[in-house]
């Protein structure tokens, strides 16, 4: 059900070298990189080539919210996650939509937890 985390880091380039080389062992590597306005970030997986860990910059001041992605089986249930969420009144970050920058079949919605933290429900959508 975890698609990915990410977190804050206070030197991304030395934490992804940290993270690649102790979890070398179990597989973990670099993925992709990209530069943001704050800096870059890192996508880092194991053999499949997916990214399932994260790491970015500080970017909520001296706060660390985690950023947590669980998968969904379908778009219509990242929608109903969506619903709900608007029910209970958390702070939306992202409605949903495709998020192509990703990949094409990325769909998503981003809100808060009750503890600030960035939570996404995601569906990846197999192209073909």
């Amino acid at each position: 059900m975890i698609d990915h985390l990410a977190l804050q880091v206070a030197d991304v380039p030395a934490a992804a070298a940290f993270y690649t080389t102790v979890f070398a062992p179990a597989g973990l590597r670099e993925i992709m990189r990209f530069g943001t306005p704050g800096g870059p970030v890192v996508g880092m997986g194991g053999r499949d080539g997916h990214p399932e860990l994260w790491l970015g910059p500080l970017t909520e001041g001296t706060e660390r919210p985690v950023h947590l992605a669980l998968r969904v089986p379908s778009r219509s249930a990242v929608d109903e996650v969506f619903a709900l969420v608007r029910e209970r009144g958390a702070p939306v970050l992202h409605e949903p939509r495709v998020w192509p920058e990703y990949h094409p079949g990325y769909y998503g919605a981003f809100f808060r937890d009750p503890d600030g933290n960035n939570v996404e429900a995601v569906h990846h959508t197999t192209p073909g």
